[in-house]
C-alpha cells in the first residue's frame, strides 16, 4: 500500500510538472526561437498614425487620435526623417530617439548580454527594423496636442545627435524642443539617472501665445506578434513564460492581457497611480503616469501590432503661463526591488503563478545566502540546507517509520506467503503487524508532498528571476537558468534517486519493484531539459535525505537489535 503510494505521487509529480510546460506552451504559444539580428539603427517604415482617440472608436490608428483627428487622415512615414535618430548613452543604456515625434525606438542593456556564447552583445530591448516591431511611444494629443496634428507628429529639434553620461555624471537629461503654432514651445526631456532604468520622460508647455493651449500626454508601448527572443529554450521543450500586455492600480495591483484579447477586451479604467506594460521573460517595458493624474489606461490594435498605454486628463496652460507634466518610462530586467517602488503590483511581472507565497519566500532565502557566498549556486545548496532543516521535524517522523517499514519487510513477504491468494487475511495481518510496530504506512509520502511544492516553486523562481539569468556556478555550469549543457547534474541525480530508493523499503511485488526502480531513469530523462540550477537543488535535497535516512535507519535497526538481545 505505502509503496503504491510513493510511487502515484512521483508519478504525478511528473505529469504535473510537464502538463505546467504543456499548459504554458497552449496558453502563450511555442513560438520558434529567432536569435536578435544586429543592431539595425534605421527604423523599419511603419505608420505614424498613431495617436489613441479620445473616442475609443475601433480606429485603425496606432498613436492616438483625438475626436477632431479620425483614422481617415493618417500620416505616411518619411524614411529620411526616421533615419537621423538621436543616441543616448549611460552605464545601463544605448537608446535611439526618433526626433520625429521623439519616440524611443531602440534600447540596447548594457549590462544584460543577448547570449552567454556571443561576445557579451547586448541584449536589444526595445527594436524598430524589418525583424521586430516593440517601441515606445509618448506624445501630446488634444485641442492642441502637436502628435494629434494631421500634418503628422512634431519634428523635434536637440543640439546634438549624440548624448553619452560621463564617468561620475549621476543625472543625463536630453531636451528636445519644438516651436508650435501661436507662440508656444514645447520642450520634451528624457532625464536618465546612473545606475538605473527608470527614464522620466516630460514635457514643458511653455505658452507666449494669446490663447490657452489645451492637450493630453499619452504614453504608450507597440508592439508586434513576434517571439520573445529572452524566452528559455531547452532541449527539446519550449519553457513558455508569459508574453503579453499587463496593467495595474492601486486596487488592481497586477492584472495580465494577452495580445489577442487587446482588441474585444482593450482597456478602459482610469486609476492614479496605475500603470501599462508589455512582459517577456526576465524583462518589461511599462509606462508609469504620473500618479498626480487620473490616467486612462487603454490597449487597442493597430494593424498586426498591438499598443497598450495611457492618457492624461485635460491639461489646460493658459496664456503667458507655462506647465510641466511627466511620466516615467521602464525598459529592462524584472527586478522586484526596483519594480516594487515604482507602481504598485509592477514587481509582481516577476510572475511565480499560484505558488507565488512559497515561491517569494525562496527567493528572499536565495537573495540572503547570495549577499554571504557572492555566488547563485553555493546559494541555492544553503537554500537546501534551510529547507531541509525546516522541514527536519516533519520528515524524521516519516522517515523513521519508512525505516521500520524497511526492517519489517522480511516479515511482511512471509506473511504474503503464508497466506498466498487470502487478500483480505493477508490485509488483516498486515495492520495487525502495522499496529504492533506502531508503523504508519502512509507517512512515506510526506516527504515527498512537503517537497511537491517547494520543488516547483523553486522551478518558477529560478525561470522567473532575471538575476539568476546567466548566474555561473563552477566549472561547465556557466547558466544556472539553462539545462546542464553536458547532462552532468541529471545524472548524478539520478544516482542519488537510486541510491535514496534502495535505503527505502522496497516493494514486495515483484511488479512494483520494477516499476519503482524505473523512476530515476524516468526523472533522470526529465531532468535533462530543466534549468541546471533545479537539478542542483533536487541533488542536495537527495544527498541530505539520503544522509537522514540513512542515520534513522541505523537508529531503528539499533533499537530493534537491543529490543532482541533484551
Amino acid at each position: 500500500m505505502q509503496q503504491w503510494g510513493r510511487i502515484a505521487i512521483l508519478a504525478a509529480m511528473f505529469v504535473t510538472a510537464y502538463l505546467i510546460i504543456l499548459a504554458w506552451q497552449k496558453d502563450y504559444g511555442p513560438n520558434a526561437q529567432v536569435s536578435q539580428p544586429p543592431a539595425a539603427i534605421a527604423p523599419k517604415a511603419v505608420s505614424t498614425a498613431d495617436v489613441p482617440s479620445t473616442a475609443r472608436a475601433a480606429t485603425a490608428t496606432d498613436v492616438p487620435s483625438t475626436a477632431s483627428a479620425t483614422a481617415a487622415n493618417p500620416v505616411a512615414t518619411n524614411p529620411a526623417a526616421t533615419s537621423n535618430l538621436i543616441e543616448v548613452t549611460t552605464d545601463v543604456y544605448r537608446l535611439w530617439i526618433n526626433p520625429k515625434g521623439g519616440d524611443v525606438v531602440r534600447a540596447e542593456l548594457l549590462q544584460h548580454d543577448l547570449n552567454k556564447n556571443q561576445d557579451n552583445k547586448p541584449f536589444v530591448m526595445l527594436e524598430n527594423d524589418a525583424n521586430r516591431v516593440y517601441i515606445a511611444q509618448s506624445g501630446l494629443i488634444g485641442t492642441n496636442g502637436p502628435d494629434a496634428n494631421a500634418s503628422g507628429r512634431p519634428n523635434f529639434e536637440t543640439e546634438s545627435k549624440q548624448y553619452s553620461m560621463a564617468a561620475g555624471q549621476q543625472v543625463l537629461t536630453v531636451p528636445l524642443v519644438y516651436q508650435a503654432a501661436n507662440g508656444v514651445e514645447i520642450i520634451k526631456n528624457f532625464t536618465l539617472k546612473a545606475g538605473e532604468y527608470p527614464i522620466e520622460v516630460s514635457y514643458r508647455i511653455i505658452n507666449r501665445g494669446s490663447q490657452p493651449w489645451q492637450g493630453q500626454m499619452f504614453g504608450q508601448i507597440k508592439r508586434d506578434n513576434s517571439a520573445d527572443p529572452s524566452k528559455s529554450h531547452q532541449g527539446i521543450f519550449q519553457l513558455g513564460t508569459y508574453l503579453g500586455g499587463a496593467w495595474g492600480t492601486p486596487d488592481e495591483h497586477y492584472n495580465k492581457l494577452k495580445f489577442n484579447d487587446f482588441q474585444s477586451d482593450g482597456l478602459s479604467p482610469q486609476a492614479k497611480g496605475g500603470w501599462v506594460g508589455v512582459v517577456q521573460h526576465y524583462f518589461v517595458t511599462a509606462w508609469i503616469p504620473d500618479p498626480k493624474y487620473n490616467a486612462t489606461l487603454e490597449s487597442r490594435r493597430v494593424g498586426d501590432d498591438n499598443v497598450i498605454g495611457f492618457r492624461t486628463p485635460l491639461i489646460n496652460v493658459p496664456a503667458g503661463k507655462q506647465m510641466d507634466v511627466s511620466a516615467t518610462l521602464y525598459t529592462g530586467p524584472k527586478v522586484q526591488s526596483k519594480l516594487k517602488d515604482l507602481a504598485p503590483g509592477l514587481n509582481q511581472t516577476v510572475d511565480y503563478g499560484w505558488l507565488w507565497p512559497i515561491a517569494q519566500v525562496l527567493f528572499v532565502g536565495l537573495k540572503f545566502f547570495h549577499s554571504i557566498v557572492g555566488n547563485w549556486g553555493w546559494a541555492i545548496i544553503l537554500l537546501t540546507c534551510a529547507v531541509k532543516l525546516v522541514l527536519f521535524p516533519l520528515s524524521a517522523k516519516s522517515y523513521r517509520s519508512m525505516a521500520k517499514m524497511r526492517l519489517i519487510a522480511p516479515e511482511m513477504q512471509r506473511l504474503k506467503e503464508e497466506h498466498g491468494e487470502d487478500r483480505m487475511k493477508f490485509s488483516q495481518e498486515m495492520m495487525a503487524l502495522y499496529k504492533k510496530e506502531q508503523v504508519n504506512p502512509l507517512s512515506g509520502c510526506l516527504p515527498l508532498l512537503l517537497q511537491m511544492p517547494i520543488f516547483l516553486s523553486l522551478y518558477w523562481v529560478l525561470m522567473e528571476s532575471v538575476e539568476l539569468r546567466h548566474a555561473p556556478w563552477l566549472g561547465w555550469i556557466q547558466d544556472l537558468s539553462a539545462m546542464d549543457p553536458l547532462f552532468i547534474l541529471p545524472l548524478i541525480m539520478g544516482v542519488t534517486m537510486y541510491v535514496q530508493q534502495m535505503l527505502n523499503p522496497q516493494p514486495t511485488d515483484p511488479m512494483q519493484a520494477k516499476v519503482f526502480k524505473l523512476m530515476p531513469i524516468i526523472f533522470t530523462v526529465f531532468l535533462l531539459f530543466f534549468p541546471s540550477g533545479l537539478v542542483l537543488y533536487w541533488i542536495c535535497n537527495n544527498l541530505l535525505t539520503i544522509l537522514q535516512q540513512w542515520i534513522i535507519n541505523r537508529s531503528i535497526a539499533k533499537e530493534a537489535a537491543a529490543r532482541t538481545v533484551s
